[in-house]
């Protein structure tokens, strides 16, 4: 059947971008097995030359293992030399080591009230966020909103919200390791800047990555664990993102009692 809807170019590649298509591709196609032999070729060619070279050869910083892990060392320092959240949000905007900052529409620092002791850290912008530069601000954002007011919450007054990546990863999908590990650097100094009383992680890769652990958001939802920020320790609660109570409401129940765990836990901190 012939649609009667047309797209110009621009729309058809904003709709791309949105679906997470980052490549193209070419007319004829290619076989990728040949490919993988020649450089497995050249990868063994080329370690024999190394085995048979002095010292003086090339430093192993231009393997692309080595030139990732020069891109976190470089977020370690622009981070550390960050004396508030201004130079932070800066810093980030300039950084321009991480892929995802060239398919991102914005930067999505913080939203909420900075002067609060509470901080909220999901996993990354989704397509609304990234929209806006704001987290949290698409319909996940809207379910956030209505969970915390429920034990009397808002965002406006009574917390501050960051994200673990600063920008969207193409299509929603989740984050990759390397990614996490490569913006770890700033959402640690974002912490430390911040000195929250108590976190809240929202959704299992912010979780695992603030907590160092493997284990899934089903294990960890509702423990209470310590996050240790500049030698001391701030109490930490991972609960379900938003959006998978979005498409998962019969966990809505678990989240209702994490919930109020948060609020006793803020009651027993004395924290306004």
């Amino acid at each position: 059947m012939k649609s009667d809807v047309s797209y110009t170019p621009a729309e058809l590649l904003k709709s791309y971008i949105e679906w997470g298509a980052d490549e193209t591709i070419s007319e004829e196609p290619i076989n990728w097995f040949s490919k993988t032999d020649n450089i497995q070729i050249k990868q063994n060619s080329a370690a024999k030359t190394s085995s048979n070279t002095s010292s003086k050869s090339k430093p192993v910083s231009q393997t692309p293992l080595a030139s990732q892990q020069e891109h976190i060392d470089m977020a370690k320092k622009l981070a550390a030399n960050c004396k508030n959240l201004d130079e932070l949000s800066a810093a980030i905007l300039e950084f321009e080591g991480c892929s995802l900052k060239k398919t991102a529409s914005n930067t999505v620092f913080s939203d909420g009230n900075v002067k609060s002791d509470i901080m909220i850290i999901g996993e990354a912008p989704g397509g609304d966020e990234d929209r806006v530069g704001k987290p949290f601000v698409g319909e996940a954002g809207q379910l956030l909103d209505r969970m915390f007011a429920a034990i009397d919450m808002k965002r406006e007054n009574d917390f501050y919200i960051a994200n673990l990546l600063p920008w969207r990863p193409p299509g929603n999908r989740k984050p990759t390791d390397g990614e996490c590990e490569l913006c770890f650097p700033f959402i640690k100094r974002h912490i430390e800047l911040f000195e929250p009383k108590l976190i809240i992680s929202v959704g299992g890769t912010s979780a695992s990555t603030l907590l160092n652990t493997k284990s899934g958001i089903t294990k960890l939802r509702g423990k209470w664990q310590e996050y240790i920020m500049s030698g001391t320790t701030v109490p930490i609660i991972p609960i379900f993102h938003p959006d998978y109570l979005l498409r998962q409401p019969q966990f809505k129940k678990q989240t209702w009692h994490d919930l109020l765990a948060i609020k006793a836990k803020i009651g027993e901190l004395n924290i306004d």
